[in-house]
């Protein structure tokens, strides 16, 4: 397999990929993945999720016939070969990027693999009729192609001697990391927490959406909805749902009030910033849709913020840089302590 990536790399001296190019190339992938995220949202709060109900073709044909749902339906198939053409782009120019990274060479291999996954899950869901656990696996597919489309477009605009460091206190050791990202172990473990914690509460509400009226097919289909309390099960899932953003919302302030105390930079203190942000208009429009009865607007919007809200935390955490060993961590702060340590009149030369 080596080998043949090899072979692959080099086959050719041709065009090549400068490292500022290539991060334009990992920013697009992460653009198009996401719009796609919010195409697909629209296409099932559109009540337009079997406007196609055959795939890959339309009713047989490769252009949908003149019917709304249909049209939509198809667009966001449509709007899929742009995401695979971006994707495939950020993985050739990985391989073409000089001087070559082999992390970002396999980062990049995930998001084409991720889009074509992503296609075949939707064609399952679409045979599926749109049943919830299918519709459920959708979404958190997107999430994790998110993730590494997160992971690989941080790492391109870092040099491998900068990933090392973290927090961005700028305090460099002679190992090319940060003094004081060294230390702050708690932030890295509380960032890497939250991210689970987001993951948590974007599976809620999944589960939320999985129960709710917005099943994704038109009037008079019927769809496989989540139901283990009868009429009940819609109320029990958002509220649990609101629950866990609740918890998630206080741990991102806790986390962020930490970050400010502990002096991280502002690399960290940017993303959680905005993600606390997120979470604030998330809340309000989360009682105002859950008030006027999941109106398709609101829910479009929630879906958005929430996209936006699970990119910001997966960006601070990856801001605060790699776990640092205990050993590391308490050769750090005694280096930090005896920087700052005034000198003892015996170690000033002629005594």
């Amino acid at each position: 397999m080596h080998a043949r990536l090899e072979r692959l790399r080099t086959r050719t001296n041709g065009y090549t990929v400068t490292p500022a190019q290539f991060v334009w190339l990992a920013y697009i992938a992460l653009a198009a993945l996401t719009l796609i995220v919010l195409s697909g949202a629209a296409v099932r709060l559109t009540g337009s999720g079997l406007g196609c109900p055959t795939w890959p073709k339309c009713y047989g044909n490769v252009y949908p016939p003149l019917n709304t749902h249909a049209v939509i339906e198809f667009s966001n198939r449509v709007v899929s070969v742009p995401v695979v053409l971006a994707a495939g782009f950020a993985w050739l120019g990985a391989l073409r990027r000089r001087p070559y990274r082999r992390d970002l060479m396999w980062l990049g291999a995930l998001l084409p693999l991720g889009v074509v996954a992503q296609a075949v899950l939707g064609g399952f869901t679409v045979k599926g009729a749109l049943d919830y656990g299918w519709v459920m696996g959708h979404f958190a597919l997107s999430m994790l192609i998110l993730l590494a489309a997160v992971m690989l477009t941080w790492r391109a605009t870092h040099e491998p001697e900068e990933l090392g460091g973290g927090a961005g206190a700028g305090e460099a050791s002679p190992a090319g990391t940060s003094a004081r990202a060294l230390r702050d172990r708690t932030i890295v473990l509380a960032l890497r927490g939250l991210a689970a914690f987001g993951a948590l509460t974007i599976f809620a509400g999944t589960a939320a959406t999985a129960a709710g009226p917005h099943a994704g097919g038109s009037p008079g289909q019927k769809i496989n909805r989540l139901s283990f309390d009868g009429r009940g099960t819609m109320d029990y899932v958002i509220h649990r749902h609101a629950e866990i953003a609740l918890v998630f919302s206080l741990a991102a302030v806790a986390v962020w009030w930490l970050a400010r105390k502990r002096g991280v930079g502002a690399t960290v203190q940017r993303p959680l910033t905005v993600l606390c942000v997120l979470l604030a208009l998330q809340g309000v429009v989360g009682l105002d849709q859950y008030e006027t009865h999941l109106p398709t607007e609101l829910v479009w919007v929630h879906v958005g913020l929430a996209c936006g809200a699970w990119l910001a935390v997966l960006w601070a955490a990856f801001a605060a840089g790699p776990l640092a060993s205990r050993s590391v961590e308490t050769a750090a702060g005694r280096s930090a302590e005896g920087a700052l340590r005034p000198p003892s009149p015996l170690e000033f030369p002629g005594n």
